[in-house]
């Protein structure tokens, strides 16, 4: 049977016992640091001063580097051999290149010449594309022009076919044009679909100012182009006579009350976005005449009799008069709202 104090194994040094175990490291060195990508020594060391004293620091960076020497040698040495006996099996290396090289040649030239057909290939696609797209730009821009001339065309013939009737042509309806023998062919329309002569005007002046609002986006969208501009002239003469035959049957709308020949002319100064017309329009035509006969000036622009009962009286008078001829023209531009 053994001696069990034999059996005991060594003792200790107080070194051993007191000190760090070989190949250690402080718990605030941490060697994993040094490989990652942002790495930055100056930070490092800054962080590591308020608490580790620079000697220290030194002494250990340095123990790591002789670590790393040690390890690398290791490295070295154990893999010298084989690296050695490398060169002994490599045999007709230089045979195997000059063997491999003639097909490698070759594929290379093949390629090559692929590379140069498709490169070919592309810029003419490339070109037939660029082309393609010109004629596009310059087709969709012709077809524009061509719609604007059109456009224009249409505007004229449709001016041209406004009712051409005697001063006093809102007085007279279907019947009467009947008895005179009218031979217009707008007469004619008219007396055929139960509508006279100024609702006839309206709806054709309607008509006229949907096109001059197709007109003016192709206009808006076609500027600086030659072709626009030889045909300003013809625009804004066929703009003046529709401004000028628009408001001629809305001021005659307004005097007899025809509530779909407003309509009409109403929802053609919204087509032209030229509503401020109309208002002006009703100022002059209706608002005007009513304050000056409720209201009258005298020769100095005073207004005249303002006593405490003529205001009143004024004031009943306006209330009437809004209610008869202003209330109806808002009950007519309600109707599309």
């Amino acid at each position: 049977m053994a001696d069990p104090v034999s059996a005991l194994p060594p003792p200790r040094s107080a070194t051993d016992l007191f000190s760090d175990p070989l190949g250690a490291h402080p718990l605030w060195f941490k060697p994993d640091l040094f490989l990652s990508p942002t790495f930055d020594s100056e930070s490092y060391i800054s962080e590591l001063r308020t608490f580790v004293p620079f000697g220290t620091l030194r002494s250990e960076l340095q123990a790591y580097l002789a670590s790393l020497k040690h390890e690398l040698i290791d490295l070295i040495n154990r893999d010298y051999g084989d690296f050695v006996n490398l060169s002994t099996k490599l045999v007709d290396v230089d045979g195997a290149v000059v063997r491999m090289r003639a097909p490698l040649l070759e594929l290379r030239e093949k390629i090559e010449g692929f590379r140069g057909s498709v490169e070919g290939s592309l810029v003419a696609l490339r070109n037939g594309l660029k082309q393609r797209s010109e004629a596009a730009a310059a087709r969709e821009i012709l077809e524009r022009l061509l719609d604007t001339f059109h456009v224009v065309s249409k505007v004229e013939k449709l001016i041209k076919e406004l009712p051409s009737v005697p001063a006093d042509w809102s007085n007279v309806d279907v019947s009467s044009a009947e008895k005179n023998g009218m031979s217009n062919a707008t007469s004619l329309q008219s007396m055929e679909n139960g509508t006279n002569l100024r609702e006839t005007q309206s709806m054709l002046l309607e008509r006229i100012a949907s096109e001059m609002n197709r007109l003016k986006f192709y206009i808006a969208d076609s500027q600086n182009l030659p072709f626009i501009e030889n045909m300003e002239k013809r625009i804004q003469s066929a703009s003046f006579l529709l401004d000028a035959s628009l408001g001629h049957c809305f001021v005659d709308g307004l005097e007899h009350q025809d509530e779909n020949a407003l309509y009409n002319c109403l929802r053609a100064y919204a087509a032209i976005d030229n509503t401020s017309s109309a208002e002006e329009i009703f100022r002059t035509t209706i608002v005007g005449p009513l304050v000056q006969k409720i209201i009258p000036h005298g020769p100095s622009g005073v207004v005249t009799g303002s006593s405490g009962d003529g205001l009143q009286n004024d004031y009943e008078q306006i209330k009437q008069c809004i209610e008869k001829d202003c209330k109806f023209l808002v009950e007519i531009s309600s109707k599309g709202i």
